[in-house]
């Protein structure tokens, strides 16, 4: 059978929750497969160490302790972004509130990263948690490989 190896093309089912259970993402329910290509980024270095070897058909549970999956919160990666920034960026019109998920260009232009919406200020520079939501989370990811190539 073939198994999982760098730069393999998978088709799989998968569930990852965070620390209170809960599903983040799940194909099963969906009843199509994701697929993807590792070491792509799509999914987290540690999570694709662990699936290195699995064959076609295998159906697993990865645990990963806190931080493992997506690295550990850094507090650096919280940070105010001017209105004067957003504007340019972005919409000028646009109004931000907690929870909201914005997209920045990367520096180069040719990626973009993500930061959710802490705070907001009267001057309208909203404050960003740039971390990935699981940054410091133990993660639960349960895999079954569909397709190997």
């Amino acid at each position: 059978m073939p198994a999982v190896e760098s730069g393999s093309f998978l088709t799989l089912h998968y569930r990852m929750s965070g620390p209170d259970g809960r599903d983040i993402i799940n194909t099963f329910d969906d009843r199509q497969p994701a697929t993807l290509s590792l070491g792509s980024g799509q999914l987290s270095p540690a999570i694709e160490a662990r699936l290195m070897g699995w064959e076609e058909g295998s159906h697993q549970v990865i645990e990963l302790a806190a931080g493992e999956a997506f690295g550990p919160r850094q507090s650096e990666l919280v940070q105010w972004v001017a209105r004067k920034l957003l504007n340019q960026l972005g919409d000028p019109l646009e109004q931000y509130t907690l929870g909201d998920v914005v997209q920045f260009p990367t520096p180069d232009g040719l990626g973009s990263y993500a930061g959710t919406a802490l705070q907001v200020r009267e001057d309208g520079a909203v404050q960003f948690d740039f971390n990935h939501p699981l940054a410091g989370q133990p993660v639960r990811f349960e895999v079954q490989i569909i397709g190997v190539l």
